[in-house]
């Protein structure tokens, strides 16, 4: 009976706390799909004029329209995705009409377009601000002989072409040869609802392992006693 009251409470005891991370896992869920659904929200939202003073976490993804000149001086950031492949993301400098130097990421050439001539000069850009988190320990050096980043930092961008901080994410074309990659949230991760399944299964499993152990102790002990 000892060895069975063991079992029992084990089991319930291993059952409980697996579904209980489920459940955590489930709130987790809501919780991100609400904070994506803001996120979406703010997006698609109207267009503003640029902050005087963009904060990079009250301001991200604030949707924003500038006019003034796009400048020469690109820089190229290798990119694959899975639906153009292999190219790079365009992040030029762009003077607005009141004289400020901020950074557009214009979108998407591919690789054999590297050297192809764009359009520069006077225009109006409408996008969203962003401050991508994309540079780890793992992230190459650039290559400046050969104008090749390997992720958008921010900060060394901008001290590279003597601009603000501050990068605007273009979705209006700025070129016919450009694609623009406007900023969404499909680069969030969103795990949770696998992880409440898994911790469920997992619920599932030591019940059912549960269920066994105390039928085969059981059956052993009447073996025993006959």
């Amino acid at each position: 009976m000892r060895r069975l009251l063991f079992l029992l409470i084990f089991g319930i005891a291993g059952t409980a706390i697996l579904v209980a991370l489920g459940n955590w896992q489930v709130r987790r869920l809501a919780w991100k799909e609400a904070v994506l659904a803001e996120i979406e929200t703010r997006i698609a939202a109207a267009p503003e004029p640029l902050p005087a003073t963009p904060d990079p976490e009250a301001d991200r993804y604030l949707p924003v329209t500038v006019a003034g000149t796009m400048e020469p001086g690109e820089l190229d950031v290798l990119i694959s995705t899975k639906d153009l492949g292999a190219g790079y993301r365009l992040i030029a400098p762009f003077v607005t009409e009141t004289g400020r130097r901020i950074m557009i990421d214009r979108g998407f050439i591919p690789t054999v377009d590297k050297s192809a001539a764009r359009g520069i000069g006077a225009m109006t850009v409408t996008g969203n601000l962003h401050w991508p988190d994309e540079v780890d320990s793992f992230t190459p050096e650039p290559d400046t002989a050969a104008n090749i980043w390997f992720a958008r930092d921010v900060p060394r961008m901008a001290a590279a072409l003597r601009t603000e901080p501050v990068l605007l994410i273009a979705r209006s074309e700025t070129d016919p040869g450009v694609l623009p990659l406007p900023v969404d949230t499909v680069g969030i991760p969103n795990d949770h609802l696998q992880y409440a399944v898994t911790w469920y299964g997992l619920a599932l499993i030591w019940a059912v392992m549960t269920l066994y152990f105390l039928w085969r102790t059981r059956a052993r002990s009447r073996s025993s006693k006959e």
